[in-house]
């Protein structure tokens, strides 16, 4: 190990970890190669305070950005994607809600606002921020 990779500290680790990879959603367990439990979430707080993640959900973080309108930090991607990214992290298989399906057929002229996701998995997983959430379609 170099003097410079030695002289990182774990949040500027989780930091690289976060802005290198391709995924947008981000739970502790994914920084236990970095360093241990309380010392990762210690760091993940940080990271929340400076603004470059956001909390989306109990354990769930999102890279964040800050939004042109409101000046205000938001996810970069939208909460559709996030929710169906969570959902894969976790292993259920996410499918178009039945408003989704209804208006790309054509059976409906009212757009979806892409909150509503299909799941055939039961989940407690409670994905938003800001007072908006996604909610699940139980599809059989």
């Amino acid at each position: 190990m170099n003097t410079l990779e030695s002289s990182k500290t774990l949040e500027d680790k989780i930091l690289e970890k976060i802005t290198l990879a391709d995924n947008e959603v981000f739970i502790r367990k994914d920084f236990k190669d970095i360093g241990d439990y309380n010392s990762v979430g210690r760091c993940l707080r940080n990271l929340l305070k400076k603004g470059k993640l956001i909390k989306i959900g109990h354990g769930l973080y999102a890279k964040a950005a800050i939004s042109p309108l409101s000046k205000c930090i938001v996810p970069r991607k939208g909460l559709p994607q996030l929710g169906v990214e969570v959902l894969n992290k976790f292993g259920i298989e996410a499918f178009p809600s039945s408003y989704q399906r209804a208006y790309n057929e054509g059976r409906s002229t009212q757009v979806p606002t892409g909150r509503l996701i299909g799941v055939k998995a039961r989940t407690k997983r409670k994905i938003g921020y800001a007072g908006k959430y996604i909610a699940f379609e139980y599809l059989d």
